[in-house]
């Protein structure tokens, strides 16, 4: 692993379609990657216990989860043949229907930006301390929801 500093992956609120746009517009200079692979965790408006979900509130230990962001980047740095890698999360409210997480992993070939969009989705969703509290819809008074 490199010695870099891990970054501050996390967004307030929802990632934005235009940030996402952006994001993969700025690698259209790079002309050495052949593929990209995205995922998009997106907040889903669930019914538990006849209770409907409108949004998620997420929160972090923000510094061990940028450290545990960087350790499983580097990794997939070392297992996969990336020219890039991305990751964002939201913190904070995000409401059904809006995007809480975005990895971004480019390569010469699709196999390895695909594999390695999946192995990094799997380790942040089994590793990072992130976690995300539901909000109801008898409880979103405190909370004015977008949709």
């Amino acid at each position: 692993m490199n010695n870099h500093k891990p970054k501050n992956v996390f967004i307030k609120g929802a990632i934005p379609p235009e940030f996402i746009g952006e994001s993969i517009a700025k690698h259209s200079s790079k002309q050495d990657i052949g593929a990209h692979s995205i995922f998009l965790g997106q907040v889903r408006n669930d019914v538990i216990n006849d209770k409907t979900v409108v949004a998620i509130d997420y929160s972090a230990y923000e510094e061990m989860a940028n450290e545990k962001f960087h350790e499983i980047r580097e990794a997939a740095f070392e297992k996969y043949p990336l020219s890039c890698l991305h990751i964002y999360h939201s913190l904070g409210k995000v409401a059904k229907g809006e995007i809480c997480l975005f990895v971004f992993t480019s390569s010469k070939h699709r196999k390895n930006a695909i594999a390695a969009c999946e192995y990094l989705v799997e380790r942040i969703k089994a590793e990072v301390p992130v976690w995300g509290k539901e909000v109801f819809k008898d409880e979103s008074h405190s909370w004015k929801v977008n949709h």
